[in-house]
């Protein structure tokens, strides 16, 4: 437990009339509360000095005479916050987007081409050729300013015969591959009868949103975009002696 407070002061009562003094007193002693104090009430002149000190803690004494050791005080409880407002500040969480929620943020359709450009040879491979590439957009989403990165990230071929493949690449040209026509490609497809096909592609887009932060947040599923429709016209291959191509007259004979 605490002993009071100890003070000791002086008083010296004087008979002298008419008389004022102070004692100055140093910011030292201020500090301390050791300075001196004058009155003088014209009857006789008060002159007092206290120091304050506050007394160390005394421990009870055990049974023997020795002192007991204080118990210890518990530790601090860790504060939490349950609520938003969270000590004067409002912590703020950016909430969990998902490919559905980017619907008014569509990626750019991806171009379609093949080679030979608009035509295949039955039983030869037809190279087809996508071109997509990273997007960046701005805008609101879920009432936050936001901006979405879209990243190509697969690429599925329909054939317009049925078949489909996906592939992580659009492909590339023969000349860019170094390699001769109707030679097989990564995205290249073999079609076994005549006829007019339809091709098209869907690109699969990884997305992910930066809220501000400068942080890119992944967003659970893909973003797609498909092509407008590419027909290929494949035809078999018969040697003839012709006075035109079939480009130039495509009634013309194995045309």
């Amino acid at each position: 437990m605490l002993v009071p407070t100890v003070a000791a002061s002086l008083l010296v009562i004087g008979s002298w009339l008419g008389v004022s003094s102070s004692a100055p007193c140093s910011p030292d002693l201020a500090a301390i509360g050791a300075c001196t104090t004058v009155s003088n009430s014209g009857e006789q002149v008060d002159i007092g000095a206290s120091i304050t000190n506050p007394a160390p803690p005394v421990t009870d004494q055990g049974d023997h005479g020795s002192p007991t050791q204080p118990e210890p005080q518990p530790a601090p409880q860790p504060i939490t916050c349950t609520r938003a407002d969270c000590g004067g500040f409002l912590v703020v969480t950016p909430p969990d987007v998902t490919a559905a929620d980017l619907a008014s943020f569509r990626p750019a359709t991806p171009s379609l081409t093949g080679e030979p450009t608009g035509f295949g040879l039955v039983g030869a491979p037809t190279n087809v050729v996508a071109s997509a590439s990273e997007q960046l957009m701005t805008g609101t989403l879920l009432g936050w300013d936001v901006t979405v990165r879209f990243v190509p990230a697969g690429f599925v071929f329909d054939y317009g015969d049925g078949s489909t493949a996906r592939f992580t690449t659009g492909g590339a040209s023969w000349a860019s591959l170094a390699q001769p026509q109707f030679t097989p490609t990564a995205t290249s497809h073999v079609y076994r009868e005549r006829g007019t096909y339809p091709v098209a592609v869907t690109v699969q887009y990884a997305a992910s949103v930066d809220f501000g932060s400068g942080t890119w947040r992944p967003v659970t599923g893909y973003v797609t975009a498909t092509s407008a429709g590419y027909d290929i016209r494949v035809v078999e291959a018969r040697t003839a002696l012709v006075d035109r191509t079939c480009i130039e007259n495509p009634a013309g004979p194995g045309c």
